[in-house]
């Protein structure tokens, strides 16, 4: 196949129903999932707490409440059907720890899988608003 008829090939609509239905989600959702976006990517979001991640500082916790809800909103645009199993496992890993001070003993361990997370949920959002327009 040339370049051309493999654009085509890949540019053409996809009509089935369960990607329709995820497609009609998005759209209908896009205002709340482009709000959320920019809380994500507000200074105090994104960049105080990855900045916080490198001084050790418990607030880079806060990241799990911004992860959750990126992930319930992925869930339901598509309810019927499981997140990828990667990117569940990722979640499980970077979910539900709260601050102890032993923590700082093992600070990469404890805390890079919530930003792991929150890297991965951020960017499935950003996509879906992206490509949602």
């Amino acid at each position: 196949m040339k370049f051309e008829e493999l654009e085509d090939y890949y540019n053409r609509p996809d009509n089935r129903p369960g990607v329709q239905e995820l497609f009609g989600n998005i759209v209908a959702e896009l205002p709340s999932l482009e709000k959320l976006l920019e809380e994500c990517n507000n200074h105090w979001v994104y960049e105080d707490k990855v900045y916080r991640f490198y001084h050790q500082s418990y607030k880079v916790y806060r990241l799990q409440s911004y992860t959750q809800e990126i992930v319930e909103k992925l869930r339901s645009l598509a309810p019927n059907r499981p997140l990828n199993e990667w990117f569940m496992t990722i979640i499980r890993e970077g979910k539900g720890k709260e601050f102890k001070v032993e923590d700082n003993q093992n600070w990469l361990v404890v805390t890079r899988p919530i930003l792991e997370v929150f890297f991965h949920a951020r960017y499935f959002l950003e996509m879906i608003v992206k490509y949602g327009n």
